[in-house]
């Protein structure tokens, strides 16, 4: 039949991928079922752990390894089996924690967490053991803070880090072997596998999208954007899913039933990622590890609020075009892209027109976003070295929290003069927005202390943030006056960044 001007044969009824070294063909699945659920009910491998069902807590975290787009490499990412969805994995390799033994031999990482005391009562240990081999096969020697950040989507609540950390620097010690999973990443840290480990995902690799209906529901995973335009035509309906980070909870805690899923993780156009001479343009399907990373190199002033987004295994799985149709008022790449003046490329069968982020959100959960119509393409301009750009993000946790207050500035001068300024803030209001009288009550004065109080006092007019269980509303107002104030002094060069008052 045809799809949006594309055609697609005739439909594939089985999800394919690799496991141990085996094929794994299931037909029928249901496309809510997650990764988790199979390993634990339909295998019975117990290694992989429940915490939270949600993840947060990182007991469940296995491994991926899949085809770079160029289909030359492979890149292996951590991710939490809770809330990844079983389609997802389609040609995909899946690690466990039993995958890593051999002939009773422990895997160098799970050798160092024995010989370190890594583990008391156990039951995190799995889901350690799993983003440190991610770390293993990525990093040739991480410092501390890439193993801090590497694990900071693990909870651990008896053992306490210092061991796990010993561990993490101890695991390259062990002795090499030809099997893939205990070689290290090269000194460059790229990883490559032998010829027919890569061999055997091409082998997994359609010329057709995959879907199926089971039990009343439907699965579609379309590889183009004509595809997917044409199915969301189709099915107006129909829940788009990308990296299940926030979906994955409509299943795990709300019970929700999705009749209908369609999944853009195949569709090519929206991995596609450039830095052009005046944006940076990001497919909506590109994860948000890979999309922070084009980012920050481009503004390296959000760096911490990037590295502090969730944890390695959401970031992994999640994507940038995701957290920004998602539209949550705490989601923490929208202020900072709304101060960078981002549009977005917004789809519908055949049509486009491009929005600005900061007139995408009409109300709390509402957006500009038309019956099936989705977002094709993030564009954030490049503003060049000029301008100063940063961000500040508070929360109870350093790590993998969500935020209570999060604000992104945007700052021009003119010798000492304020040509123009921009900030927004998450966590103050229905939708993450923009402060036009703050904004007002700097641009075209002097940037200084008493520029800055004027604009403190007016940011009070732009929000009137709620209490909840995050912060309370007075909280809330004054912690983004004082993170502005701290912004001028970072500004200035008076005071070290946040990072380093964290001792990070």
């Amino acid at each position: 039949m045809s799809q949006g001007g594309s055609a697609i044969d005739t439909p594939l009824d089985s999800i394919r991928f690799m496991l141990d070294g085996e094929r794994y063909e299931l037909a029928n699945v249901d496309p809510t079922r997650t990764v988790l659920q199979f390993l634990r009910e339909d295998l019975g491998r117990t290694g992989t752990k429940e915490g939270c069902a949600e993840g947060d807590c990182g007991a469940c975290t296995v491994v991926v390894a899949e085809l770079n787009r160029d289909g030359d490499d492979v890149t292996v990412r951590a991710i939490n089996s809770c809330i990844q969805f079983l389609p997802t994995l389609d040609g995909k390799e899946l690690i466990t924690v039993e995958s890593l033994s051999r002939g009773g031999n422990l895997h160098p990482v799970q050798q160092a967490m024995v010989d370190h005391h890594g583990s008391q009562c156990g039951f995190c240990t799995p889901g350690f053991v799993m983003s440190l081999f991610a770390l293993y096969k990525t990093d040739p020697r991480p410092s501390r803070r890439a193993i801090d950040d590497a694990l900071a989507g693990n909870l651990c609540r008896c053992t306490g880090y210092r061991p796990i950390i010993a561990a993490a620097e101890a695991m390259y010690d062990g002795e090499a072997h030809q099997d893939w999973l205990r070689q290290p990443a090269a000194q460059d840290g790229v990883f490559k596998p032998p010829a027919e480990r890569i061999e055997a995902l091409r082998s997994l690799e359609r010329e057709a999208s995959l879907q199926y209906s089971t039990a009343g529901r439907s699965l579609f995973a379309p590889l183009t954007g004509d595809e997917l335009a044409g199915l969301l035509a189709n099915h107006p309906g129909a829940t788009i899913l990308a990296g299940g980070t926030d979906i994955g909870l409509w299943v795990t805690k709300q019970h929700r039933e999705l009749e209908t899923v369609i999944y853009t993780g195949r569709v090519a156009e929206l991995h596609e990622h450039r830095v052009t001479a005046s944006h940076i343009e990001i497919g909506a399907a590109v994860t948000l590890a890979d999309a922070m990373q084009t980012i920050v190199d481009n503004y390296p002033g959000l760096d911490e609020l990037f590295r502090r987004f969730a944890s390695p295994p959401i970031r992994n799985a999640g994507t940038l075009g995701g957290n920004i149709a998602n539209g949550s008022p705490i989601g923490d790449t929208m202020p900072a892209l709304m101060v960078l003046g981002t549009t977005l490329v917004l789809r519908r069968g055949r049509s486009r027109r491009e929005v600005p982020l900061e007139a995408f959100y009409l109300d709390y959960q509402v957006k500009d976003l038309r019956a099936a119509e989705f977002v094709e393409t993030i564009r954030i301009p490049l503003l060049g070295d000029h301008v100063v750009v940063g961000s500040h993000k508070l929360s109870k946790r350093f790590d993998q929290d969500i935020s209570a207050v999060c604000n992104a500035y945007r700052l021009e001068l003119d010798g000492e003069v304020v040509s123009d300024f921009r900030l927004a803030c998450g966590g103050m209001a229905a939708t993450v927005r923009r402060a036009g009288h703050c904004e007002a009550a700097v641009t075209g004065k002097p940037w200084n202390e008493e520029t800055v109080e004027a604009a403190c006092k007016a940011l009070s007019r732009d929000f009137e943030p709620i209490s909840d269980m995050r912060a309370s509303a007075g909280y809330r107002q004054r912690a983004a006056q004082n993170l502005l104030r701290r912004f001028y002094h970072e500004s200035r060069g008076d005071v070290e960044t946040t990072v380093y008052a964290y001792g990070r």
